[in-house]
């Protein structure tokens, strides 16, 4: 996959955000600490995780699948789209 430095370190920080909460969820269901508090960090990681993936699904518009566009593949270009689509919906 294609990425510009820039995204390339943004993207890797977002991960290691996203893996620095889980690894506090981790600890915090070890130290059997307050499920409320537990759902909070669950939902920084979701949500940084998701944050992420869009961004590099943007990645993945602006560059690969444009360019497969302008191959002519264009219907390939969708349907792989689409699939990753479907799977987030799940």
């Amino acid at each position: 996959m294609y990425k510009p430095k820039n995204l390339q370190d943004r993207i890797t920080h977002r991960l290691k955000i996203s893996l620095g909460h889980l690894e506090k969820v981790i600890t915090m269901v070890e130290n059997q600490e307050y499920c409320i508090d537990i759902l909070h960090q669950l939902q920084a990681v979701q949500e940084g995780l998701k944050s992420t993936g869009n961004l590099v699904l943007e990645n993945h518009l602006k560059t690969c699948a444009s360019d497969a566009i302008k191959k002519g593949e264009t219907k390939k270009a969708i349907a792989e789209i689409m699939q990753i689509l479907e799977k987030k919906n799940i």
